[in-house]
């Protein structure tokens, strides 16, 4: 396919998103797990821009700023979605630049976020016209969170988390606040500690229930083992209720804790410390 030359940079702002209840339903044959839960997407961004490189080896180049994300550009999702791209698409080689403000396995979803909006973005720069169905697929081979960024809209997910059911959930009107201990949980080993069941409430129903009322019926089921393995996270996630919020859970497999409140909170200096962000959701 012939690409058309456009030489204007590409800025981009991916998405973190947070988890309103997390449910392990069962253990599949391909060694994955399904799950249920509602991804909810949040206002704190990585930066992500990309230009058409004019150096001589033609090749993609990622440089990374900001958040360490613990390993090296080569291995980070950006660059795999361009060469998945690349397999089939032909367009120039890019300079890439990528500045971390999301946590890296913090269970808020930044790298898979990265991903999907470099193949969203590069998709339409190029009008490389794949369609929605393939960019999905392409997206989920990247991750299990990642189709659900190339939307980024409230979506109730299950299977891997690939299979979206879009909502209208709409939480402007609450105040975020975001706390990240900066330990970083393990996902395989959260899994094998994790004991699949069925969940005691469908989340599809989540807009029929008062926020006030999620504390009794949203869970994530991987709290239990990461609370007994890093007493700290729990702690986050008691303080938060002590300051006010309505609801406060751990993201994914942690180690993100978020409460949602009617307004700005006087946070204790225990928690702020470990303040990542916080403003209207």
């Amino acid at each position: 396919m012939v690409f058309l030359q456009k030489k204007e940079e590409m800025v981009l702002f991916p998405k973190a998103k947070i988890n309103l209840g997390l449910s392990i339903t069962g253990k599949r044959p391909d060694g994955f797990h399904n799950i249920e839960t509602i991804f909810y997407p949040i206002n704190i961004c990585d930066a992500l821009e990309f230009v058409e490189a004019d150096f001589a080896d033609k090749s993609d180049l990622l440089t990374v700023t900001g958040i360490e994300t613990g390993s090296s550009p080569e291995d980070n999702l950006v660059l795999k979605a361009v060469k998945l791209l690349r397999a089939k698409w032909s367009f120039p080689a890019l300079k890439i630049h990528l500045h971390k403000a999301i946590p890296a396995g913090a269970g808020l979803g930044g790298g898979s976020s990265d991903a999907s909006f470099m193949l969203k973005a590069v998709n339409r720069h190029y009008w490389l016209d794949i369609s929605n169905e393939e960019l999905r697929s392409m997206a989920l081979s990247l991750g299990s969170d990642c189709p659900f960024f190339l939307d980024c809209e409230p979506s109730f997910a299950r299977g891997r988390g690939e299979l979206l059911k879009p909502l209208n959930l709409d939480l402007s009107k609450y105040y975020l606040v975001l706390l990240n201990p900066g330990i970083g949980v393990n996902t395989r080993e959260a899994y094998q500690n994790c004991r699949p069941a069925t969940p005691l409430f469908d989340l599809n129903n989540i807009e029929k229930v008062s926020i006030k009322e999620w504390k009794n019926i949203l869970f994530n089921d991987f709290e239990a083992y990461v609370f007994g393995k890093y007493p700290l996270i729990g702690r986050l996630k008691e303080g938060l209720y002590q300051s006010g919020a309505l609801f406060s859970l751990m993201s994914g497999s942690g180690s993100s804790v978020y409460g949602i409140f009617e307004q700005k909170p006087a946070l204790p200096t225990n928690l702020r410390d470990y303040l990542i962000w916080e403003g209207p959701m």
